[in-house]
């Protein structure tokens, strides 16, 4: 089951990508909240390697974001994209 909502994460994910800049904040927000309780889920019931898998499939799809957040975590200037900037 786990690997299934993990298959769906990731479509919802490609779908989300898809949508303009603006509209995609609060979906992937979404995603990225329910992201690592999938990665649990999966890496729990399935073993490590499906957990890796799947880590590297979400750090791929979300390394903008995370880098955004991690810069601002460090307290180092992170850029908005062009497309939300006012």
């Amino acid at each position: 089951m786990p690997l299934i909502l993990g298959c769906l994460w990731v479509l919802a994910s490609a779908i989300v990508a898809m949508l303009p800049m603006r509209q995609q904040m609060v979906p992937g927000v979404a995603l990225l909240i329910a992201a690592p309780v999938l990665l649990v889920w999966i890496g729990w019931v399935h073993g490590w390697v499906w957990l890796a898998v799947g880590l590297f499939a979400f750090l791929s799809m979300f390394r903008n974001p995370l880098r955004y957040f991690l810069r601002r975590a460090l307290g180092l200037p992170a850029p908005l994209p062009k497309e939300l900037e006012k």
